[in-house]
């Protein structure tokens, strides 16, 4: 427990003001107290040292205990989350927030970390009396048992393990010593502890098994042994300015257990222990877990080798079997065992001591210069026993470690910064275990391969891979150790712990599932992309005076197309020639110049390790893919905010996703509980805030946003693209130009002002690899290349242009905040404390600075007047009316408002947290919350043990009355064979003479009416199958010759018991029938019978006319225009070739109502109205524009199209067309529309509507006139003002 230092939530504070909550973390910080709760958010400061190590006590401590019981810590946090996961059923998600340098990465591990390890607590046990049974008090023994943990995730088995060591040395001392916590044991003890051991060993029932451990020098041999190669095979975690030093004093790090020097166990450590540099926490997991597996395998052949040397004494329970003892002691010195005795033992495998035995032995001392091997052989044997939540487990922290390796570098503003951001979806089960995890990354910044700013690294795979694979590796790879001899590492520098950490990142692919083939083939694409870098392109002049170029060191091309597996001549013609073909020819394609050829291979290396991050991302997927749906645990860890000297796009794209994420938080967080509140009918006092809204409309805004600009296509240079954006953006009020002559525009962030530069912008967002170098590395014989080019398949099909990068950074933004939206998150707000990264130095302007533009003290006041946490009605009301006898199980009191206020009463909690709205129950503080799930769990648990209870008592009442009257039974017959046999009668009953003639006559009775009743069942159910075996075998013979119509609807009678199975076979016959009448259609007959269907939707019973025109086909092409040669050259000027519909229509003059004969043409894109002689073209609409057709429901051959009020509708408004085939043209309109909008328009039918004519807009009326009109003729249209009469 920390010292009180400041206020632990920053709602609490007394005098709440910004200079007082900067001042509490501030007196915090200097504690390197650097946790500070707001409600259930984390306020973390990054401490720029190692503070403490993140042990599986500190991970079990917050996992036991609420949020706010124990100081604040992202530990508590996360098990906030994971508790509420579990207990609810509710989606969650963690979000950390803050610029670059703020300590997100670090936050991430140590949450990835709390997950993966929270329920290795459940392997330790937790109640006294599993401890008491456990612990060991027998003292004709010998033996003392000193408990040893495995602190990792990735123990196998069990995680608890009893190691045997002889005491002979001082007997007396040890019974004492255990058998009372005072120097003198009373007689009293001693005889109860004889008494207790003599019961144990009575009803002791395991077989003992006596092996021969003759073979084995002693455990001293043994233990000497595995702890030697543990030293070996781990190196010593420290910064590279303190390793020599670290080396010279690393035994003092390994303390050993009182009175047995042999079993030393080292104590893991987060960092350097003189810097505190946190060096190889990638990795601390990992060695953490092949230390104890040594560890555990240490203790049980130790446990061996103990009991071989007493091989004259055996014991009950001892090493092949469980121990079962009985403790005796008093509670103090139970409350002292405690914390070393942990669990009971397990069999021990002599196959397994053997084999680690002799792995052990036969391995080489690790060479001096180089890092040690890792101890693969130890891992998989203990790997096999591992269950899968703990390969799980393993795998999480895999993933998150190679990745790191993969997606980070060191920054100007910080040395591990993610350099794209992620996703992580565990999925987690009913128990807590995680089942799958799902990662998503968004935004690699591919960029730094090529683009290295000064100051900075690139990946850090690169050094890692240089500097810690061995010789052999490097050969294989024709790599060089010096990082100077790459270009794409040139200035940069490379740090003792990348060897290290190479260690943990190829341990890595071995626990996530690669093969070894494809471990070798991540890293020969590595070398590739360092070694592309190396191309030099040496200009050059052809005879025919164009400019060409050449590779000048022709031995980097042979080495990397030995590793692509290649043609080198390939590989040097996709990168010097374009449109080049697959052949090894060295005179195919065009020649490229020198800066076309280096710009292409910059392009081919950034695409071809995003690629690889990508390929990575999805295999890491696929191992750790769930089989069933479970609830999710999202972590996200995204850009932070980030100011450079020089902004370009990458800076761009970075600043706008922090800008995403701040206003997801403003809109969710600040906006709609505030909006909430007011809805509910709360009394509330708006708290203000800064909405960043504006600003993300500036930047994706559609057609006008910085993001649709930048894709449109008639931009071809970065000065174009500038203008465009100050054309558009001018005058709003975050964004700023910077002059005439500047190639830079500034945009006002959430955060500060950032000038960018449009240099390079276009090209960064389009950087596509040209089509033939994809063809040419689809060419490789390595399968992974081809997996990462399949678009250089020969025989792919040609798809669509590809996205843009600002295209994708809007999708993918938005597919991620439409994730967190559905989720309950929770928020971890990193703030940096100083530029420098210095330990303890608190810049109280810089801090002050990201306490406003993250909205902090908005978000302290909101929840230190609001309320913390909502539920509706329902829910709440079903989820804890079992707190309250008058609402559980049922509630018949009156409405659920009533019934939640009866629970609110009863609790013993302050009524004034908790208020009902109108929909929703608010409790005000997370303590409450807490605690009322607290009384829930409480109140479940009782529940349980009285359902134990009433199904304990009704299976023993039930079993009672069994056995009672199974003894009366034996009790009646044994007595009525006595009687019968011997003529002993019963006395208080009637002789059983003058009963057995009635009785034995009443037997024959009831024995011939079961059979009897038997006869008739048997004959009963064989006609039965008789008739239905009759019926239907007879269905075919039955059924009429012209039963495949599908207007068939004849079907044979059935029996009367066969009614339900008779309507289902009919119903499953017409479906077939309908089946095969559908089969026999060709395509055109398809279409017809889908535009007739169509009709039917639109017209049936709704237009009168509609009757007749069911039986006559949909021709379309009524005056055969498709073979019209005038046609044709129109059609293909327009590109109208294919005619759905032409015919001579009536086109209504609007002055008049008078008939004008006209050729209708619809095309497939729009609708045509020509000449009938000329075929010249008078009126062409595009189908888009036609939102609306109007009819009457009369017996009238009239419809209008509407067209939208664009300028050619405002010029010549909607049409009204006469023609008797009016039902087809409007469902072939109908259809077209509907393709090309992809929405289907609007069909109006009315007796009055509206329609637009061009300045006027007249109304339609339609009026019935009787059979005599309707035989004369077409109908009469009369024009009168603004109405046009329609009479039919």
């Amino acid at each position: 427990m920390e010292q009180e230092i400041g206020t632990w939530d920053s709602v609490l504070l007394e005098n709440l003001s910004e200079d007082s909550f900067i001042n509490n973390i501030h007196q915090r910080y200097k504690r390197d107290h650097i946790y500070t709760y707001i409600g259930t958010s984390v306020v973390a400061l990054n401490p720029y040292h190692h503070i403490s190590e993140h042990s599986l006590d500190n991970v079990r401590n917050y996992g036991d205990k609420g949020i706010f019981q124990l100081p604040p810590h992202i530990y508590g946090l996360t098990n906030l989350a994971y508790q509420s996961l579990k207990d609810q059923s509710e989606d969650q998600c963690v979000l950390l927030t803050g610029e670059s340098g703020a300590g997100k990465t670090e936050t991430f591990k140590m949450i990835v970390n709390f997950l993966t390890h929270i329920q290795d607590r459940s392997h330790c046990p937790a109640t006294p009396n599993v401890l008491r049974k456990q612990s060991s008090t027998s003292s004709a023994s010998g033996l003392v048992t000193h408990a040893h943990r495995r602190a990792s995730s990735s123990c196998s088995g069990t995680a608890n393990f009893i190691i045997c060591k002889n005491r002979s040395e001082n007997p007396s001392a040890t019974i004492s010593r255990r058998q009372s916590p005072s120097p003198g044991p009373s007689q009293r003890s001693r005889s109860r502890a004889e008494s207790i051991e003599r019961q144990s060993r009575r009803h002791m029932r395991e077989k003992i098994v006596d092996f021969d451990f003759s073979h084995h020098k002693s455990s001293e041999n043994i233990s000497c042994l595995l702890e030697s190669h543990a030293h070996q095979l781990h190196p010593t975690k420290s910064c590279f300015k303190h390793q020599q030093t670290q080396v010279s004093g690393c035994t003092a790090n390994f303390p050993t257990a009182k009175g047995s020097p042999k079993y030393a166990v080292p104590t893991v450590y987060g960092g350097c222990r003189q810097c505190g540099h946190s060096k190889c926490v990638r990795g601390q997991s990992l060695e953490k877990e092949d230390r104890d597996e040594l560890q555990g395998s240490n203790c049980r052949l130790s446990t061996i080798a103990s009991v071989a040397t007493h091989p004259t004494h055996p014991h009950r329970g001892s090493c092949s079997n469980l121990i079962r003892q009985h403790s005796t002691e008093s509670q103090p010195e139970r409350e002292r065992d405690r914390s070393s005795l942990m669990g009971s033992t397990q069999r021990i495998s002599l196959y397994d001591a053997h084999k680690l035995s002799k792995v052990l032995g036969d391995l080489p001392p690790p060479p001096p210069s180089s890092v040690s091997p890792t101890p693969s052989a130890s891992s998989s044997l203990h790997r096999r026993h591992k269950s899968p939540t703990q390969r799980m487990r393993e795998c999480v922290t895999c993933a998150d470690v190679f990745l790191e390796a993969m997606g980070n570098a060191c920054t100007l503003k910080n040395n591990n910064s993610s350099r794209y951001g992620k996703l992580f979806d565990i999925e987690i089960d009913f128990k807590g275990d995680p089942m799958g995890v799902h990662i998503t990354h968004y935004m690699l910044e591919k960029t730094r391969i090529t683009d290295t700013i000064i100051g900075e690294r690139n990946f850090h795979i690169f050094y890692q891979l240089l500097l810690g694979a061995d010789l052999q590796l490097l050969k294989s790879l024709k790599l060089y150790r010096n990082v100077e001899k790459y270009e794409l590492l040139r200035n940069t520098t490379a740090m003792e712990e990348d060897r290290m950490n190479f260690h943990y990142t190829k341990r890595s692919l071995d626990v996530l599932g690669l093969s070894c083939e494809e471990s070798n083939s991540i890293f020969r694409v590595i070398a590739v992309v360092l070694k592309l870098g190396n191309f030099i392109f040496v200009p050059i002049t052809n005879i025919d005076g164009t400019e060409g170029c050449q590779v000048s060191n022709v031995y980097e091309v042979q080495e990397t197309a030995q590793l692509l597996n290649i043609e080198a001549q390939i590989l040097i013609n996709s990168l010097t020639r374009a449109n080049s073909s697959n052949s090894a020819q060295e005179d195919v394609g065009c020649e490229m110049d020198a800066r076309q050829a280096a710009t292409n291979r910059n392009t081919l290396c950034r695409t071809l390790y995003s690629r690889l991050f990508t390929w990575l991302v999805n295999k890491i997927n696929e191992s750790l893919k769930s089989t069933q749906r479970e609830k999710n645990l999202a972590l996200l860890d995204f850009y932070g905010f980030e100011v450079l000297e020089h902004n370009s796009f990458e800076q761009f794209a970075i600043n706008y996703s922090a800008e995403k994420i701040h206003q997801n938080f403003v809109f969710h967080v600040l906006r709609s509980e505030q909006e909430l509140y007011i809805r509910e009918g709360l009394e509330w006092s708006r708290i203000d805030y800064f909405d960043n809204e504006s600003i993300c409309e500036l930047i994706d805004k559609p057609s006008y946003g910085i993001l649709s600009l930048i894709n449109e296509s008639h931009l071809n240079s970065n000065e174009a693209l500038l203008l465009r954006v100050q054309q558009c953006c001018a005058g709003h009020p975050n964004f700023m130009t910077t002059g005439s002559n500047s190639m830079c525009f500034q945009i006002r962030h959430y955060a500060s002002v950032v000038n960018y530069s449009i240099h390079r912008f276009l090209e960064k967002n389009s950087d596509v690899l040209p089509k033939y170098i994809s063809a040419a590395f689809y060419q490789s014989k390595l399968s992974l290349v081809q997996s990462l080019f399949p678009e250089g398949n020969p025989r792919r099909q040609a798809t669509k242009k590809p996205s843009t990068l600002s295209s994708n950074i809007r999708t993918q933004l938005q597919t991620l905040l439409a994730i967190v939206k559905h989720r309950r998150s929770h928020y971890v707000f990193c703030i940096k404390p100083n530029e420098g990264k210095h330990p303890h130095q608190f810049d109280m302007a810089l801090v002050q600075h990201q306490v406003r533009y993250m909205s902090l003290m908005p978000l302290v006041h909101l929840c230190r007047t609001g309320h913390c946490y909502h539920l509706l009605h329902v829910k709440f009301f079903h989820r804890y009316k079992l707190l309250n006898s008058l609402t559980w199980p049922h509630f018949h009191g009156g409405s659920q408002v009533e019934g939640i206020a009866l629970i609110i009463r009863n609790l013993p909690l302050p009524s004034a947290e908790f208020t009902i709205g109108t929909k929703n129950v608010f409790v005000r503080s997370p303590r409450t919350v807490y605690e009322l799930e607290q009384f829930r769990r409480l109140r479940i648990s009782e529940l349980a043990v009285l359902i134990q209870k009433m199904f304990r008592m009704y299976y023993a009442r039930k079993r009672f009355q069994r056995m009672r009257q199974s003894q009366i039974i034996i009790s009646s017959a044994w007595r009525t064979w006595r009687e019968c046999r011997f003529g002993i009668p019963f006395t208080g009953r009637r002789h059983l003479w003058s009963l057995y003639r009635v009785a034995r006559e009443e037997y024959r009775s009831l024995k011939y009416k079961r059979q009897v009743k038997w006869a008739i069942d048997v004959i009963g159910r064989y006609y039965r199958q008789w008739k239905i075996r009759q019926f239907l075998l007879t269905i075919p013979l039955r059924l009429p010759p012209n039963t495949l119509s599908p207007l068939s609807t004849e079907w044979p009678a059935a029996p009367v018991f066969l009614a339900d199975a008779s309507r289902q076979l009919r119903s499953i016959y017409h479906r077939w029938k309908c089946y095969i009448y559908r089969n026999s259609f060709d395509q055109t007959a398809r279409n017809r019978m889908r535009e007739k269907v169509t009709a039917s939707i639109i017209f049936k019973d709704r237009k009168a006319s509609y009757a007749r025109s069911v039986g006559h086909p949909f021709v379309g092409d009524y005056v055969r225009l498709r073979h019209n040669q005038q046609w044709k050259k129109i059609c293909a000027e327009t590109n109208d070739q294919y005619v759905v519909f032409a015919d001579i229509i009536n086109k209504i003059a609007r002055s008049s109502g008078k008939f004008v004969p006209i050729l209708l043409v619809l095309s497939t894109s729009s609708l045509l109205l020509l000449d009938q002689r000329t075929l010249q073209i008078k009126y062409r609409v595009p189908a888009s524009e036609i939102y609306r057709m109007s009819l009457s429901p009369y017996l009238d051959d009239i419809a209008v199209f509407h067209v939208k009020a664009s300028e050619f509708g405002r010029k010549k408004g909607d049409f009204v067309f006469q023609t008797g085939h009016v039902i087809e043209i409007v469902t072939k309109m109908f259809l077209v529309i509907q393709n090309a909008t992809g929405k289907p328009p609007e069909i109006h039918i009315s007796t009055e509507f509206e329609a637009n004519f061009g300045q006027q807009t007249v109304i339609f009326s339609f009026k019935y006139g009787g059979m005599s009109d309707l035989a004369q003729g077409p109908p009469k249209v009369t024009r009168k003002a603004n109405r046009m009469e329609i009479i039919v």
